[in-house]
């Protein structure tokens, strides 16, 4: 019995432990660029290393498993020549036969401002033409250490000629 008690007081010593403390709240915003298509002095940042099968029906440019590897401008603005604050660091894969939606996972790797040295990775479902899409943040590292929360990405323009795109990513993370 006193054994028990001892366990009892324990686990509820543990429950007033982390949970009783404050999650810090932030809030980032800024612009990804996607270029699929390279302009003079601004090369591809999105270059395709696997060809898939089928063509996706909305775009037969597009096939069926489709994988790009990414190192795109994340910028304070709509404007590549606004701040940069850093590069989206990953791939994204046509995973869908019949719509465009990829599998997009990327590390968001800061160089410059408060958060400069830290990054934060996300991964899910991107349907292109949804106005909102929401990916989960599945980590971080420095002050994103052990991070959470999710990130809204909003089309700002995409250009369909050119598969060129600017997104608008919102970061609402608890840590």
């Amino acid at each position: 019995m006193l054994l028990q008690m001892a366990l009892l007081s324990l686990v509820a010593l543990a429950g007033t432990g982390d949970g009783a403390k404050t999650k810090t709240r932030t809030h980032i915003r800024f612009y990804m660029h996607d270029l699929v298509t390279a302009f003079p002095g601004r090369p591809a940042t999105a270059v395709r290393i696997t060809t898939g099968t089928t063509p996706v029906p909305v775009d037969p440019r597009v096939r069926f498993g489709d994988m790009y590897v990414i190192d795109d401008l994340l910028t304070e603005g709509p404007d590549p020549a606004s701040p940069a604050v850093g590069r989206a660091q990953g791939f994204f894969l046509f995973a869908s036969q019949t719509e465009l939606a990829v599998l997009l996972s990327f590390n968001t790797v800061f160089t410059a401002g408060p958060y400069n040295g830290s990054t934060i990775a996300l991964v899910s479902r991107d349907a292109f033409f949804d106005e909102v899409r929401e990916l989960p943040v599945v980590g971080g590292t420095g002050v994103f250490r052990g991070v959470s929360g999710y990130g809204l990405l909003r089309t700002h323009i995409f250009n369909t000629s050119e598969m060129n795109a600017v997104l608008k990513i919102d970061m609402y993370l608890r840590r």
